[in-house]
């Protein structure tokens, strides 16, 4: 049975709630860390829900910096007016609406990777996208990017209609998508540059998310010179530099060792706690799905749809290498697996038949 619930209008005070989100501190990220900016996240989430807006602007004028919370709490006061007057509710970072993709097999045939697919990620969410292999997760990142069109249905980023490859969102492949000319540092630089930042302006940020990534010192050695967690590390500051307001994920880790494919997936979750990007995660690892998500969504066999959406109640921040033995954690993924299992013998199946 699938899992999915209908998703329901904001109320008032949920679109307050999400203004001062909105209106929280580059200052305080930049100044604490992503671990204590994640705390103070919870810490708001938790006056809300006592006492509403009231006090979760008491908590932002007790707890920030004077001069943060000062400038913070103008920047609410402006958020507040402006959403109390304005029309519905700030859409979806990414919204399929009946998508459909097709595509001509070699022999003339028309094949139906996806097939109305309904699923929405709200801004700042993490959401992980599982299903069996084949079934079409990587033709939703080619969508949502741009860099595939729907057949029917619609495809929205940000409330707008997805019609080319757009500058809010950020790809990570799953093969390492850095120029091998280019040393570190100008390989991060690049995506400022292109965008027209001022080249010293450019390198001073590619600078800083060199050593936000932990590869400071290595701003001059080319991509053969690092390891594949190197690789992998200059591929986020990559991303993250241009601060998209969404960042697409195509099984970034699948080709590390297990020891190194955990610290990775532990610093994408610090970084993405310092950031207030949507995230949208392809993977085959069931495990690592419901340690980084806020969400999974399970698609069936192709042509892929939803076949359940599963909320990931664990508490934040995680430790990567501890979350696994939570007893909780263990529900989730007999939960989900009950339902993704059944979809990837489907495959499997199909797989015999074909070979055979």
């Amino acid at each position: 049975m699938s899992s999915q619930q209908p998703t329901q209008p904001l109320r008032t005070s949920d679109r307050l709630y999400r203004a001062l989100l909105m209106a929280y501190p580059a200052k305080f990220r930049r100044e604490y860390g992503p671990l204590m900016a994640q705390a103070f996240r919870d810490l708001c989430r938790d006056a809300y829900r006592r006492r509403g807006v009231p006090e979760l602007l008491k908590l932002w004028v007790r707890t920030l910096p004077e001069v943060a919370a000062t400038a913070a709490v103008e920047r609410v006061e402006i958020l507040l007016d402006s959403t109390a007057t304005a029309p519905g509710v700030p859409p979806p970072a990414i919204e399929f609406r009946g998508a459909y993709k097709r595509f001509q097999a070699p022999n003339g045939e028309i094949k139906t990777i996806l097939r109305d697919l309904n699923f929405k990620v709200e801004p700042g969410e993490f959401c992980a996208v599982v299903g069996p292999t084949g079934c079409g997760k990587s033709t939703t990142l080619a969508l949502i990017a741009g860099l595939e069109s729907a057949n029917n249905g619609e495809v929205l980023v940000m409330g707008e209609p997805v019609q080319e490859v757009g500058q809010k969102v950020g790809y990570v492949f799953q093969t390492d998508a850095i120029f091998p000319w280019k040393s570190v540092l100008d390989n991060v630089a690049a995506g400022p540059l292109f965008r027209g930042t001022p080249k010293s302006e450019a390198y001073t940020r590619a600078r800083d998310w060199i050593r936000r990534v932990g590869l400071a010192g290595f701003e001059t050695y080319y991509p053969h010179q690092l390891s594949g967690g190197m690789r992998k590390r200059v591929a986020l500051a990559q991303s993250f530099i241009t601060e998209p307001q969404i960042l697409l994920m195509d099984e970034p880790f699948s080709a590390l060792d297990v020891q190194t494919r955990t610290l990775m997936e532990g610093e994408l979750l610090d970084l993405w706690a310092s950031t207030e990007a949507a995230v949208l995660f392809v993977t085959h690892d069931l495990e690592e799905a419901i340690a980084l998500a806020d969400r999974v969504v399970v698609l069936t066999a192709g042509p892929a749809t939803i076949k359940g959406i599963y909320k990931i109640d664990l508490p934040r921040p995680r430790n990567i290498s501890e979350i696994r033995f939570d007893p909780h954690f263990a529900q989730l993924y007999k939960n989900i697996w009950e339902d993704l299992r059944d979809e990837v013998m489907i495959s499997y199946e199909r797989a015999k038949r074909t070979a055979s």
